[in-house]
């Protein structure tokens, strides 16, 4: 299968991309390595550096005639898209809207959108919502992720295009951006290792959904031949940013403690998602358990500091 892979240079990406030249498909990276990384890329792969809202990703379309499109590429920061909705809209909206036009000019079969159950359901009051439960978001990047979701809707009942919406937990492993604004595991790896002060925002009780990335690859790859709608993305358990701590604080003996500072605007104080429908439709659900995960995610960046 030719694939298109949009954010292929990135961290949910790379791995993707790993596992789809893995499996025998040909794989064309998209991405303008503004947050993707050039050494995160598959030699395999055929790369192109160019923005998904370029006019001129049709062009690729045409030469190449693809299969699918695996579209990965965002603005990711919950509070740049509070600081600057219409950055977060211009890329997550328009950016999108640029792939599905090409798609259906191009004949491609099947669209795979990267959304987000971390945002998806707002505060869903210690519930654990499926696919079905009403989506309320609560901070722009949420919104421009659902507003996508009904574009894909659209092109879908339009024009024929299958398309699936993969509604991630909060994602992580190795590749993450210890530096980025986004991946509390990441970041608190990357600031350990070299002894600094580790920052929580909030009480550091907000829980989460932490998927591995790999389970995440596993994911896309099972939805090229018959995902069909939207899909929660998530191990169905939450852990706390407290919990983060500890367990990766006791990996390296880590002596210092957590600064508190107050709680950032747009942020949940908890998510987690039920995950079952992947399981029935996809055949898919998490594998790594959260323990063997944060020690593999550590072993990354311990090597990453050599």
């Amino acid at each position: 299968m030719k694939i298109l892979l949009t954010g292929g240079a990135g961290f949910i990406g790379s791995h993707t991309a790993d596992l789809l030249i893995d499996k025998g498909h040909k794989v064309w990276i998209v991405d303008n390595l503004i947050t993707g990384r050039r050494k995160n890329l598959n030699p395999v792969a055929e790369f192109i550096e160019m923005d998904v809202r370029d006019e001129k990703l049709i062009d690729l379309f045409k030469e190449v005639g693809f299969d699918s499109v695996i579209h990965l590429a965002a603005q990711l920061d919950v509070r740049k898209s509070v600081e600057d909705p219409f950055f977060d809209a211009d890329v997550n909206i328009i950016g999108g809207i640029n792939l599905l036009e090409a798609a259906v000019k191009n004949n491609v079969k099947s669209f795979i959108f990267a959304s987000s159950g971390g945002v998806m359901y707002g505060e869903a009051e210690g519930k654990r919502p499926d696919e079905s439960y009403p989506a309320s978001p609560l901070c722009p990047y949420g919104v421009s992720k659902l507003s996508f979701e009904f574009y894909l809707n659209y092109y879908k009942s339009h024009y024929g295009l299958r398309t699936a919406a993969m509604r991630l937990g909060n994602v992580y492993g190795p590749r993450q951006d210890p530096a980025g604004e986004a991946g509390v595991v990441a970041i608190f790896c990357g600031l350990m290792l070299k002894g600094k002060p580790v920052k929580i925002f909030g009480d550091g009780e907000q829980l989460r959904d932490y998927v591995y990335a790999g389970d995440v690859a596993r994911a896309f790859e099972k939805a090229l031949e018959s995902g069909d709608g939207i899909y929660n993305i998530g191990v169905g358990a939450s852990e706390s940013v407290n919990r983060i701590f500890e367990v990766l604080g006791e990996s390296l003996d880590y002596s210092l403690p957590a600064e508190y500072y107050p709680a950032r605007p747009g942020e949940l104080a908890e998510s987690r998602l039920d995950p079952s429908r992947a399981l029935k439709d996809l055949g898919w659900e998490a594998k790594m358990g959260f323990g063997e995960g944060m020690r593999k995610t550590l072993e990354y960046f311990k090597n990453e500091e050599k």
